[in-house]
C-alpha cells in the first residue's frame, strides 16, 4: 500500500512542472488526485484544458483514480468549487497542494499595480481561498494536511520578483497562522520552497555568465525531484510535522529557517533617535543580513 491509500488530494497548478509530477507521484501513493489546471501561460493569460487531462490520462493508465479540474485558483467562488469537485467525486478531502502561480517579473521601479495585484492574487490569495475551502471540511472530519509552495525568493530574495516575493513570504505567514490555528483539529500545514526548472523558471531573464550558468544548473533539476516531499507532507508519514518551511533541490532537502530574535538592546532611560544611532546602531550592525539573493546563499551546485 502507498503512503496516500484511501486519501483524496487536490493539486493545484498540475497539468504542468512541478505539480503534474506530484499528483502522478501521488496517485501511484494510491492517492485519488483532483487535478486542477487553468492552463494558463507563465504569465497567466489565456486558458487550456488540455494539460490537466493529459495528467489524468496518464494516471488512469497506470491504474491511477484522478479527474481533471479547469477552475481558477484566484477567485473564492471558483477555488470552492475545486474542493468541492473532490468531495463530490470522492466523498472526502485529505490535502490541497498549493502549488498553482504565475510570474511577472519586473524591476520594481516599472511593475505595475496590475502585475503586482495579478501576482499576489495567484499566489497568496489563491492558497488563502484554497485552504479556506477545505478548512471546513478537515475540521469536521479532524485531519488534514496543506503543502504550500513558497520561494527563495521571498525567503531570502531575487531581482525583479517584489510582486512574486511578497506574495510567496505571506504564504509562509499563511501557512504557519492554519498550523497555530488548526492543530487543535490534527491539520497540518507545511511550505515548501522547490529548486527545479519548469516554465516559469524560463521565463527569468538570465543577463550575465553567472546568471546564464546557473540557468543550465537549473535545467539539470527536474521536477521530479520535488514530488517525494510535497507527498510525504500530504501522508499521514508526516504527522507530527507541521508549521515547517522546506526546500527541496535535486537529492537535497533543507529544513528552512524563521524570523527569531538576533540581538537585543536595551536602555533604561528609553531611547531617542540619536541613541539608537549611537548605541544600538552599532552593536547591532554586525548581524545585519547582506543584500543577499537566493543564488548567493544555494551558491554550490545542487547535489
Amino acid at each position: 500500500m502507498g503512503c496516500l491509500e484511501g486519501k483524496v488530494i487536490v493539486v493545484t497548478g498540475a497539468g504542468r512542472g512541478i505539480g503534474r509530477d506530484i499528483a502522478l507521484l501521488a496517485a501511484k501513493e494510491g492517492g485519488k488526485v483532483v487535478v486542477n489546471d487553468l492552463g494558463v501561460d507563465p504569465e497567466g493569460e489565456g486558458a487550456d484544458t488540455g494539460p490537466a487531462a493529459d495528467v489524468v490520462k496518464e494516471i488512469r493508465a497506470a491504474g491511477g483514480e484522478a479527474i481533471a479540474n479547469g477552475a481558477s485558483v484566484a477567485e473564492p467562488g471558483p477555488a470552492e468549487s475545486i474542493v468541492k469537485a473532490a468531495v463530490d467525486t470522492y466523498g472526502r478531502i485529505d490535502c490541497v497542494v498549493n502549488n498553482a502561480g504565475i510570474l511577472r517579473d519586473r524591476i520594481f521601479h516599472k511593475m505595475s499595480v496590475h502585475d503586482f495585484e495579478t501576482v499576489i492574487k495567484v499566489h497568496l490569495l489563491g492558497s488563502f481561498y484554497m485552504a479556506r475551502a477545505a478548512a471546513q471540511y478537515f475540521r469536521e472530519q479532524e485531519s488534514g494536511s496543506f503543502v504550500h509552495f513558497t520561494s527563495t525568493s521571498g525567503l531570502i530574495g531575487n531581482f525583479g520578483q517584489a510582486n512574486y516575493a511578497a506574495a510567496k513570504l505571506g504564504i509562509v505567514g499563511l501557512s504557519k497562522s492554519i498550523a497555530l490555528d488548526m492543530a487543535r483539529y490534527n491539520v497540518r500545514s507545511n511550505c515548501v520552497s522547490p529548486f527545479a526548472w519548469s516554465r516559469l523558471i524560463g521565463t527569468i531573464p538570465a543577463q550575465s555568465e553567472a546568471e546564464r550558468l546557473r540557468v543550465e544548473r537549473m535545467k539539470a533539476m527536474g521536477p521530479e525531484k520535488i514530488a517525494p516531499l510535497a507527498v510525504f507532507l500530504a501522508s499521514d508519514l508526516s504527522r507530527e510535522v507541521t508549521g515547517q518551511i522546506f526546500a527541496a533541490r535535486m537529492n537535497e532537502i533543507f529544513l528552512m529557517g524563521q524570523s527569531r530574535p538576533l540581538r537585543g538592546m536595551q536602555r533604561s532611560e528609553g531611547w531617542t533617535p540619536q541613541t539608537i544611532a549611537s548605541h544600538a546602531l552599532p552593536a547591532m550592525k554586525s548581524s545585519f543580513y547582506p543584500l543577499d539573493r537566493s543564488a548567493d546563499i544555494f551558491g554550490w551546485d545542487p547535489v
